[in-house]
């Protein structure tokens, strides 16, 4: 950071940092009450305790039942565990899932092999301008060999936010499993799973102030898995593994606490992210929107630039003490364009020049202003460089 000036941290959609009540929240399941939360005697009940307890708010914010809730240790392990859990469990009755073209790689990649390794058949839907599925595309996709729909709830790279109660309600009708990746929105939006028509819904912790290195899925009790990972009998049989305590009350408390003020903070950020996308768009010239105008999460402010790369924005902003991204936090180095902004139709230059702000608890209107004071003499300055 130039001059040794205060960090302006705009990458929130990537992580945030562990809120400081959620640190004291964990701190006794490191070292007082440290038993394995299988184990019978007194240390193990104590963790085993703990360890329901904090199942039991994660419940109480999704309205739904304790044991529907399996501990998982990222959002990329519960949408693993989600979409092959439900194709291993259904292959016999049918080998048909629908997806969209937008999703995170976990579920993508996922996807994917499942088509190439097991001879599964899945249906890319595409999205709109704004990166919005339709969900008369889902209907029409549906055959009588579909056995799962997987949509998530908010885009990572650029904030849109699907219609799942929609799409949730066609899956309902038909029978079919519905899957959503709510990991990007896990902070920010209602989380009820039967508001939401969901049956499976993804998670993690540090995209709303927990800890690294734990998430959950919820599994409707009527929706068959066949686990991924084996071994014990942890997480009633669907996730073996040694429990991990500590993460679980980190992950419930940060939860507990996200939802607690969620619509105060939700307009607090949203009139940061309103200021920067209004104010970025008048003082750049050839700046674009990416992503639904409205339709977003309340932090997520998402651009791209004619003429410049990405990386390179990245690291000018860097020098200046603008911490931000250009997309996916699990694709960051990767030269190939983003697959989000290709599948609204963006062209691959656009691609390249795109700008990910997403704002957090620490941000305020002092960092907007920092923001817009350097990023307009940035981009000028990349412009005149390129050999476009």
């Amino acid at each position: 950071m130039a001059g040794g000036s205060k960090l302006v941290y705009m990458d929130n959609a990537a992580t945030t940092p562990v809120d400081a009540r959620v640190v004291q929240a964990m701190l006794p399941y490191f070292s007082e009450v440290y038993g394995n939360a299988s184990s019978l005697h007194t240390p193990g009940r104590q963790a085993r305790q703990a360890l329901e307890e904090a199942r039991k708010t994660v419940a109480e914010i999704l309205g739904t039942i304790p044991s529907s809730v399996v501990y998982t240790s990222c959002g990329t392990e519960s949408d693993n565990l989600a979409i092959r859990g439900v194709a291993f469990s259904s292959r016999v009755t049918g080998g048909h899932i629908i997806t969209s073209s937008v999703e995170h790689h976990a579920v993508l990649h996922t996807c994917q092999q499942l088509e190439q390794h097991f001879g599964f058949h899945v249906t890319y839907l595409p999205v709109d301008k704004h990166g919005l599925v339709n969900p008369d595309d889902v209907g029409r996709a549906i055959t009588n060999r579909t056995i799962l729909i997987s949509i998530m709830y908010a885009n990572n790279e650029i904030g849109t936010i699907q219609p799942l109660a929609e799409i949730g309600k066609i899956a309902r009708s038909k029978g079919i499993p519905f899957h959503v990746d709510a990991v990007q929105a896990g902070g920010t939006l209602p989380l009820d799973v039967d508001s939401l028509n969901v049956d499976l819904l993804s998670l993690s912790a540090h995209k709303f102030y927990g800890p690294k290195g734990v998430g959950i899925l919820y599994q409707r009790s009527s929706t068959e898995l066949v686990p991924t990972q084996t071994g014990g009998e942890h997480e009633h049989g669907r996730r073996a593994g040694t429990e991990n305590v500590a993460g679980a009350v980190g992950l419930a408390t940060a939860l507990k606490l996200a939802h607690e003020h969620r619509e105060q903070e939700n307009m607090r950020l949203a009139a940061l992210r309103d200021r920067l996308i209004r104010t970025i768009l008048d003082i750049v010239p050839n700046a674009y929107l990416t992503g639904h105008p409205s339709q977003r999460l309340a932090n997520s402010a998402s651009f791209a630039f004619a003429g410049i790369e990405g990386e390179s924005l990245l690291l000018n902003l860097d020098l200046l003490g603008v911490a931000a991204s250009s997309g996916s936090a699990c694709t960051a180095g990767s030269a190939e364009p983003s697959h989000v902004l290709r599948a609204t139709g963006l062209d691959a230059p656009l691609c390249h020049g795109s700008l990910r702000l997403t704002l957090g608890r620490q941000n305020t209107n002092e960092d907007v202003d920092h923001v817009l004071s350097i990023l307009p003499s940035i981009v000028a300055k990349l412009r005149a460089m390129s050999p476009q």
